[in-house]
């Protein structure tokens, strides 16, 4: 009898071991989340989000490997440098910060691709509207900060069609070329803290 308890306790302990998770939060002081547009088809304009959260959870601080990731923005912070821009970005032809105040992204899957490489998939919603995009993912790296906490670094980019998603307003110039292009790129690096 005391050999079969022993025997549940040990995979009780294990269980637990290998279902145990670490828990992620987003430090937004040392992240950025980061846009880029063609304008006029000649140049680029560049803009970020100043107000954002997120979660992952791993099972090791080293390997994010099948990690579940949750991300919110909050549209009305988003920054060009330019208020007029901002607040037609903030507008019914773009975001319409009012109504959708949240855009959030959800991890389907995390792949790792190689030594510090990762394909993340998952499914964005900006306004009423749900899709599936895939991100590179850079692993920069896991480390302990001078006060004792383990932080973990990348860097996500792709891109996406902002038609998908009724970020509708588009003006063609007399070339015929979009005076804002439909295609937006994300640049974005991220600093995630251990939660304790």
């Amino acid at each position: 009898m005391k050999t079969v308890k022993m025997f549940l306790a040990v995979l009780v302990v294990l269980s637990s071991v290998s279902f145990s998770q670490v828990k992620w939060n987003a430090d937004a002081s040392h992240s950025s989340v980061v846009f880029r547009v063609k304008h006029l088809v000649i140049s680029e304009v560049a803009g970020y989000f100043r107000e954002f959260s997120g979660t992952v959870e791993s099972k090791k601080d080293n390997d994010f490997s099948n990690a579940q990731i949750d991300f919110t923005v909050k549209t009305s912070s988003i920054n060009t440098d330019n208020e007029k821009r901002d607040a037609h970005l903030k507008s019914d032809d773009f975001f319409n910060s009012e109504k959708y105040p949240a855009m959030t992204f959800k991890g389907k899957s995390m792949k790792k691709i190689g030594k510090d490489k990762y394909t993340l998939v998952g499914d964005l919603t900006i306004r009423d509207v749900t899709k599936e995009i895939k991100l590179d993912v850079v692993y920069n790296g896991t480390v302990k900060d001078p006060w004792g906490l383990t932080r973990a670094g990348f860097k996500l980019t792709g891109q996406l069609n902002r038609f998908d998603y009724n970020l509708k307003w588009n003006t063609l110039m007399e070339t015929g070329g979009a005076m804002v292009d439909k295609t937006i790129k994300i640049e974005s690096n991220l600093e995630f803290v251990v939660s304790k």
